[in-house]
C-alpha cells in the first residue's frame, strides 16, 4: 500500500485546535515573570533548548486536521464523545507537567468536535483548555471571542491552518525565551498522542481501511522524532523521563512496521492560477490488523496516564 508523504504536513489534530485558541490572542499582554516562574514546576531552569526549527520540523510531518477528518467521516463512524477525554477532568491536572499534556489533549478532542459540528461540547473544551492555558500563564495568547467564533464554524479551518502554524512558531520562542521548552514538546505529545488514540480506536472497527492502516503507521516517524526530544530531558526531568520509557516502549510495537520511501521527480503544476511544485514521491507502508490492535492498545494505556 501507498501513502503519499507530502499529506502528512502542517500541524497536528491536537496542535491545530489548540492554536486556533491562540492564533488571534493579544501579543501585546505580558506575563508577569516572576509569577510565570513560580507557576513553571516540571523542569529545572538550566534544561536544553530545542530550535524553533526543530519543534516545527516534526509539526510539518504531522497529518493535519482536514486530512484526519477526511479519514474519519469516509470510515462513517458517527461522533463518539466517549472516546474522548472528559473536559471536567480538568481538576485532576494540577501540575504543569499534566496541564501541558492535557492542553494538547484537549486541543485534540475540541477538533474533534469541531470536524463533527458538535459545537455544545467544543465549548465545553474551550473553558477547559482556557484554565489549563491560564495554569501555565500562557493565557495572554487566548482569545475566547474568537474561539467561541471558530467553534461554531468548522469551516474556518482551511484558512487557519497557516496563520495557526505561524503562531505556534511564536509560543515556543516565548516559552524558549523563558527556558521551558519542555512544554512546547509536552503540548505536542500530548496533542500527539490523543490523535493517535482517536485514529486507532476508529480504525479497530475498519481494519480493512486502507487510509487509516496508512495514516496509523505512518506516525512511526512521528514517534521517532518525539523520542528524540523527549531524550533531551530525560536526566532533567522524571516525569518526562517516564514518558519517553513508555513511548519506546510504543516505538517498539512499531518494529513491525515497514515504510519504504519511494522517490519521484517533482513536477509543477497550475493550481488555482498559481504555479506550484508538486511533489510525487511517495511511500509504501506495511502493517498488520495486529499491529494495528498492539499499537492501539498501547497508545491507549499510554494516554490513560496522561489524563488520570
Amino acid at each position: 500500500m501507498e501513502t503519499n508523504f507530502k499529506t502528512m504536513r502542517i500541524v497536528s489534530l491536537g496542535l491545530i485546535s489548540l492554536l486556533f485558541l491562540w492564533a488571534c490572542g493579544s501579543s501585546d499582554k505580558k506575563t508577569d515573570e516572576q509569577d510565570f516562574m513560580q507557576a513553571l514546576d516540571s523542569a529545572a531552569s538550566d534544561t536544553p533548548t530545542i530550535s524553533e526549527e526543530a519543534i516545527g520540523d516534526i509539526l510539518q510531518r504531522i497529518p493535519s486536521p482536514l486530512e484526519i477528518s477526511v479519514l474519519l467521516k469516509e470510515s462513517g463512524r458517527k461522533y463518539d464523545a466517549g472516546i474522548l477525554n472528559n473536559p471536567n477532568n480538568l481538576s485532576k491536572y494540577n501540575t504543569n507537567y499534566k496541564r501541558a499534556l492535557n492542553l494538547g489533549v484537549y486541543g485534540t478532542d475540541l477538533g474533534y468536535t469541531n470536524i463533527y459540528e458538535q459545537n455544545q461540547d467544543g465549548l465545553k473544551y474551550i473553558s477547559s483548555i482556557k484554565s489549563l492555558a491560564d495554569g501555565l500563564n500562557i493565557g495572554q495568547f487566548f482569545d475566547v471571542e474568537t474561539i467561541g467564533r471558530l467553534a461554531a464554524n468548522s469551516r474556518n479551518l482551511d484558512s487557519l491552518l497557516l496563520i495557526t502554524t505561524q503562531n505556534f512558531n511564536s509560543i515556543n520562542a516565548y516559552l524558549q525565551s523563558q527556558n521551558r521548552a519542555n512544554l512546547s514538546v509536552l503540548l505536542l505529545t500530548g496533542g500527539w498522542i490523543e490523535a493517535l488514540h482517536i485514529v486507532c480506536a476508529v480504525a479497530q472497527n475498519n481494519l480493512d481501511n486502507q487510509q487509516l492502516r496508512e495514516t496509523i503507521g505512518g506516525q512511526k516517524i512521528i514517534l521517532e522524532n518525539i523520542i528524540l526530544l523527549l531524550s533531551f530531558y530525560k536526566d532533567q526531568d522524571e516525569n518526562m523521563a517516564s514518558l519517553l520509557t513508555d513511548l519506546e516502549a510504543l516505538k517498539r510495537a512499531y518494529d513491525n512496521v515497514k515504510i519504504t520511501y519511494i522517490y519521484k521527480e517533482s513536477t509543477f503544476e497550475v493550481v488555482d492560477g498559481v504555479m506550484v511544485i508538486k511533489d510525487n514521491s511517495s511511500s509504501s507502508i506495511e502493517i498488520t490488523s495486529e499491529d494495528i490492535t498492539n499499537i492501539g492498545n498501547l497508545t491507549d494505556s499510554i494516554r490513560n496516564k496522561i489524563i488520570s
